[in-house]
């Protein structure tokens, strides 16, 4: 039996380390993982209730919607039809509750226009992009388009 097993200390030493490896990891998981990890599927269960204690930050476009009807329609029938009025103003559900107590956000034309549409080879051909050197070297682009109909 000493031949066929001739280096068995070898073996022993691997297995026992094999054990402590994986003993250690039983004891990190039952240590680090929440008991309510699994309960639906690849999540903890309890960040269900966690995200439904905070409060909402975003009102939506139908909030927008209540009180700035003329603005709405004129974003519809624009290229930014598909972007929604927190996109470029921010988080407006505060907005929506108090309008008088907390303003929306006017952004800085030139700054957020450039976010989507200074030139980028990554983007389509098709999507409307400027070089601002070009195009207008200074000046936002309010100056000249309407950030809710902006036109060719």
């Amino acid at each position: 039996m000493s031949r066929l097993f001739g280096h068995g200390e070898h073996l022993v030493r691997v297995l026992g380390l094999f054990a402590a490896g994986l003993l250690l990891f039983l004891l990190a998981k039952a240590l680090l993982v929440p008991a309510d990890f699994g309960v639906y599927g690849h999540y903890r269960a309890g960040a269900l209730a966690d995200n439904r204690a905070r409060s909402l930050v975003h009102a939506g476009r139908a909030a927008c919607a209540a009180c700035h009807a003329e603005r709405v329609a004129e974003l519809r029938k624009s290229k930014h039809a598909g972007v929604g009025c927190e996109s470029c103003h921010g988080a407006l559900a505060a907005h929506a509750s108090e309008p008088k107590a907390h303003k929306a956000l006017r952004p800085e034309g030139r700054a957020l226009c450039l976010t989507c549409h200074r030139t980028n080879v990554a983007r389509p051909v098709s999507f409307p992009q400027v070089d601002p050197r070009d195009h207008a070297p200074e000046g936002a682009c309010t100056d000249c388009h309407s950030a809710h109909d902006p036109g060719p």
